[in-house]
């Protein structure tokens, strides 16, 4: 008999003993405190491992060829992480910081050119009213009945608090400055480190996860693989499409421009409608208003630069790799902010990239043991 065949050569699985137990609830119980020793770093650790997963490739190419064993390349290392860290926060940060503040100040201007003109001018949409209300009527069997005038008075009641809220939201921005700046500070401390020690860090992390070794492999493959193709191929081309749509909205003079660029950054996420939800009710608006020519020229130009845009942009980031649903991004960016607020923008596609990873790495899996 082979003596790697023997009984006495297998190691028998340990007991379960009171010993067992007691460390298991130890290990959970601590890191549930390291979880809540990290929770409030949460936003800062989630957007720099995102930003690392997306920009690392273009790190590790200009960095292969360096010697880390001499002391030049010691150096060298350092200062392209700390031009990547800096550069990551200075040319996508700030911008959207700002952004972000112009957004809201354009949203409250809209909100009170929309109150004045109620105010002001009650009758002007009186007839609209009538319709809807009457259109109320029919669709409920008279169940519901409510005038013109509750409806135009719920608008305003709406607009108000609406007002209101964005007023003490663009406050608290101001005031929080300084919480933002220490953020960036923070955010240009962790990307440092992850350009410098992503890799041991990585390992360290995955080396705590208890699944086999090549499990973790495949599953960090799939899912850097997918989020870049989700980024690229989705949000960086929907990114495009709101900087174009801002600039037509600027070049024809919208009101508010930045706002409805803004809608159409999560319009172009909805089958069938895309980024035309917004830009053919204002060239319709455009030309119910008597600037016909105007209201025309301005339909081809967004049909042609901001609908047809993703035609041409999004196969130039996918490629050949694989593709998710457009309708799937939508209702996971829309959930993923209902349950986790903005970071949920990323959170909701992440959670769902990471789900059809490991479902697809299961029925791999199981593929292979019935074949």
């Amino acid at each position: 008999m082979n003596g790697g065949d023997s009984p006495s050569s297998k190691k028998a699985p340990p007991p379960r003993t009171v010993q067992n137990y007691v460390f298991a609830v130890i290990l959970v119980a601590l890191f549930l405190v390291v979880c809540r020793l990290f929770a409030p770093f949460f936003t800062v650790l989630l957007w720099s491992t995102l930003f690392y997963i997306l920009l690392s490739p273009l790190h590790h190419r200009i960095v292969k060829k360096i010697d880390f064993s001499k002391t030049r390349g010691a150096l060298l290392r350092n200062f392209w992480a700390a031009v990547f860290a800096l550069g990551t926060v200075v040319i996508i940060l700030i911008p959207l910081f700002f952004m972000a503040s112009q957004f809201l100040q354009q949203v409250v201007d809209l909100i009170r050119t929309a109150r004045y003109l109620f105010s002001v001018n009650p009758g002007t949409l009186t007839g609209i009213f009538e319709k809807l209300s009457d259109l109320i009527r029919d669709l409920t069997s008279d169940q519901i009945v409510i005038s013109a005038g509750d409806i135009q008075r719920r608008i305003l009641i709406t607009l108000s608090s609406s007002l209101q809220n964005l007023v003490q939201m663009s406050s608290g921005l101001a005031r929080n400055v300084g919480s933002f700046l220490l953020s960036l500070v923070l955010m240009v401390f962790c990307l440092f480190f992850f350009y410098m020690d992503g890799t041991y860090l990585s390992r360290l992390l995955l080396h705590a996860i208890p699944i086999r070794k090549e499990y973790i492999s495949a599953l960090v493959g799939k899912f850097k693989d997918i989020t870049r193709n989700l980024f690229f191929g989705y949000i960086i081309v929907a990114i495009v499409q709101a900087v174009m749509a801002y600039i037509i909205f600027t070049i024809f003079r919208i009101k508010g421009a930045l706002v409805f660029a803004g809608l159409t950054l999560v319009s172009v996420f909805i089958p069938i409608f895309g980024g035309g939800l917004i830009w053919l009710p204002l060239g319709i608006a455009r030309i119910i208003n008597g600037n016909v020519a105007g209201g025309v020229v301005f339909l081809i130009v967004s049909g042609i630069f901001i609908s047809t845009l993703d035609n041409f942009v999004r196969p130039m980031f996918l490629q050949n790799r694989i593709q998710l649903h457009p309708l799937i991004i939508f209702f996971a960016i829309l959930g993923g902010m209902r349950t986790f607020g903005f970071n949920g923008f990323v959170l909701g596609p992440m959670v769902v990239i990471l789900f059809l990873t490991v479902l697809d790495l299961f029925l791999t899996e199981h593929k292979i043991e019935h074949d």
